[in-house]
């Protein structure tokens, strides 16, 4: 099966968790980092997914029931219970609703990858269902190859590009300023923490307004 990529802007979106084990508590952790609001469904409640619980999270302490349904944009099944993942799962269906099955991806259909985040950055990763693992395993390699540097490094450029538009130039005029600016040393400065270098960077290609400070980024480094 080939699977169509895409984000979701899930801010303040029901979407409802059936189950409240380990797995689902990485999934709360991640849907609540998401904005989303959660109506969180299960007999039981791990110590791990009580810790995350506020007022963004529906508690409730039961088997699931078809009502559970309402209103929600996404579901995601993450109970050990086969029979109760298929409920959820054909009950989602009919009712047009996405589901994630984690147990039994077949059953669903929509699968969260592997993910890696740096910022606004997200580079996702993943094998159809092929192999889990070998995803998380691609998920470390890239985490080598963008580091932590790629936060502090989008910020900037988007500081930059924000400034740059606000000149009011045509976007052929400023697209050749961009790619300089993502083809420079940038990167490799701001790996280097070095903020006077930065400077000089960007006076070279964009001339004086443009220092970190110009930019109220002068504790970028911080």
């Amino acid at each position: 099966m080939t699977y169509y990529p895409a984000f979701l802007d899930l801010s303040e979106r029901l979407v409802l968790l059936v189950g409240a084990g380990q797995v689902a508590a990485r999934k709360l952790s991640a849907l609540l980092e998401a904005g989303a609001r959660v109506r969180l469904v299960a007999p039981e409640l791990h110590p791990k997914t009580g810790k995350l619980l506020n007022d963004r999270v529906e508690l409730l302490v039961r088997p699931f029931m078809d009502a559970d349904l309402l209103g929600v944009s996404l579901v995601i099944a993450a109970t050990d219970n086969e029979a109760v993942n298929q409920k959820v799962a054909h009950l989602a269906k009919d009712k047009g609703l996405f589901v994630n099955v984690i147990k039994s991806p077949e059953l669903g259909d929509f699968q969260v990858p592997a993910a890696l985040r740096r910022g606004s950055l997200t580079i996702a990763v993943s094998t159809g269902g092929a192999s889990p693992a070998a995803a998380r395993r691609l998920r470390k390699e890239l985490s080598e190859s963008y580091g932590p540097e790629w936060e502090p490094y989008l910020l900037l450029l988007s500081r930059l590009r924000k400034r740059i538009t606000e000149k009011g130039l045509s976007a052929e005029k400023n697209r050749p300023l961009f790619y300089r600016l993502v083809e420079s040393d940038l990167l490799t400065l701001v790996k280097k923490r070095s903020a006077p270098e930065v400077d000089v960077l960007l006076n070279d290609i964009l001339g004086p307004g443009f220092s970190l400070a110009d930019l109220e980024l002068a504790d970028l480094f911080n």
